[in-house]
This record gives structure tokens, sequence and C-alpha cells, in this order.
């Protein structure tokens, strides 16, 4: 019996603007899905926590599906 693999979007997000005048709540939304500077892009799944913390967010970063 083989079992299939369930395949997960996902996320290519870049940060695109300054967190400088950001909140911490939207900082730390920032380090939790991986982003640490300016320009940088990350690879995240696409669930339900990623896309709430991502709506905190969307003003900074730039979102593509993969």
């Amino acid at each position: 019996m083989v079992k299939e693999e369930k395949i997960m979007a996902k996320y290519k997000i870049t940060q695109i603007k300054s967190s400088n005048r950001a909140t911490e709540r939207q900082k730390a939304n920032l380090v939790s899905l991986g982003i640490h500077r300016m320009h940088q892009t990350v690879e995240v799944e696409a669930n339900a926590i990623t896309k709430g913390m991502l709506e905190k967010v969307r003003h900074l970063v730039v979102v593509e599906e993969i």
C-alpha cells in the first residue's frame, strides 16, 4: 500500500519595507516567519497560522504563492 503525499502550498515572502516603525507584535510576526532583515526571502507552508501572520504584516512584505 503506497501512501500519497499531501502537497502543501507554499508562500515565498520578501520583506520590502522597514520594520522600524512597526509595532512589537508586527516585528514578532516577521521573526516568526523567519525574516530578519530587508529584502530577505523565505519560503513557508501555507496554513491558517501563516496566513494570519501575513495578514498582520501585509504592508511590509510581498507574498507570492508557489
